[in-house]
């Protein structure tokens, strides 16, 4: 620009310079052939000639240069949709290695008429689903962990015609489902563990991470099964930490993460994920938008070292350390 400036400027002093226009001093200029009107003429396409050859130089140059910068582009490009495929190959190993580890909660209500105690899956036919949520595997021994509001009814039921079912896949990838039955309950912590008959299957237990050195930034991954579609999987990010949430009785649940992945009905339960595939949090709950149940993109997850320490305890005693005293 400022080149621009600069000849616009020279160009002006020197139209400045010129003498008043005059017709017959035009016509002479032409007509006349004396020696200084040839000199002048020679000066004259000598520096047009410059010019032309100038410009023909810079012509050249940017023909040469245009390429280069066209090659430039297309291989940062090339980076940029690499650097995608690579984003996006890592996301579906996530998913491959971690969702065997999901399972599908049913909750179901017996008719009222039924007088066998012991439901099977061949009397689900007759039976109300009540509703439906997630889990993970524990270990190996078929304990099944996700919140307690997902199985609340069946932990509070008094007419005996409340029965869940868990469906999951094995370690080599076969699909079956079992009964569940209540081991333990935390409502203050949202959280309760189930057991299932594994008939010596081998599963695949979810790998435990740690929630103490999150960072607000870091990517996240949601496993779950909202409004009954089945192993979904949703990306985010750490949105904030040490957040304060109710639980199901009242009381108030701490150091929650909040999360933008998407924690809708049924994915309560589920695994939150870090990049690496571990499990850093319970998903739990989302505040939604009025009237419409779909999530506003706040979304939380019990912590899962709140989950390392409770489990175990609900595993051999039914009820947390605190409860016991």
């Amino acid at each position: 620009m400022a080149v621009a400036l600069a000849s616009s400027k020279a160009f002006s002093s020197v139209s400045y310079a010129l003498p008043p226009f005059n017709r017959s001093n035009f016509v002479l200029a032409i007509s006349c052939s004396n020696p200084v009107d040839v000199v002048d003429r020679r000066r004259r396409i000598l520096i047009f000639g410059s010019s032309l050859a100038l410009a023909s130089t810079l012509l050249g140059s940017n023909r040469q240069r245009f390429p280069v910068e066209s090659a430039i582009a297309l291989e940062l490009f090339k980076e940029k949709e690499d650097e995608l495929e690579d984003e996006e190959e890592r996301n579906v190993n996530l998913f491959q290695k971690t969702s065997p580890s999901v399972v599908f909660i049913e909750d179901f209500e017996l008719p009222k008429t039924s007088t066998d105690n012991e439901f099977t899956l061949t009397d689900e036919g007759n039976a109300k689903i009540e509703g439906t949520g997630s889990g993970f595997v524990w270990d190996n021994l078929g304990h099944i962990v996700t919140n307690y509001h997902v199985i609340a009814k069946l932990a509070t039921d008094q007419s005996g015609l409340q029965r869940c079912k868990v469906s999951l896949v094995d370690a080599i990838g076969t699909r079956f489902s079992k009964v569940g039955k209540i081991v333990g309950l935390d409502p203050d912590n949202d959280l309760a563990v189930l057991k299932i008959d594994t008939e010596g299957r081998e599963l695949k237990p979810v790998v435990l991470g740690t929630s103490s050195d999150l960072r607000v930034g870091q990517n996240c991954f949601a496993i779950g099964n909202p409004y009954g579609y089945e192993n979904t999987l949703t990306i985010g990010v750490v949105s904030g930490l040490g957040r304060e949430i109710p639980s199901p009785n009242g009381k108030s649940i701490r150091e929650a993460i909040q999360t933008d992945a998407d924690i809708n009905s049924g994915n309560s339960g589920g695994p939150l994920l870090d990049s690496y595939g571990h499990t850093i949090g319970v998903n739990t709950s989302t505040f939604t938008r009025k009237g419409s149940g779909m999530s506003s993109g706040v979304n939380f997850a019990i912590p899962i070292d709140t989950v390392v320490r409770t489990v175990p305890y609900l595993i051999v005693y039914g009820t947390a350390y605190r409860d016991r005293f």
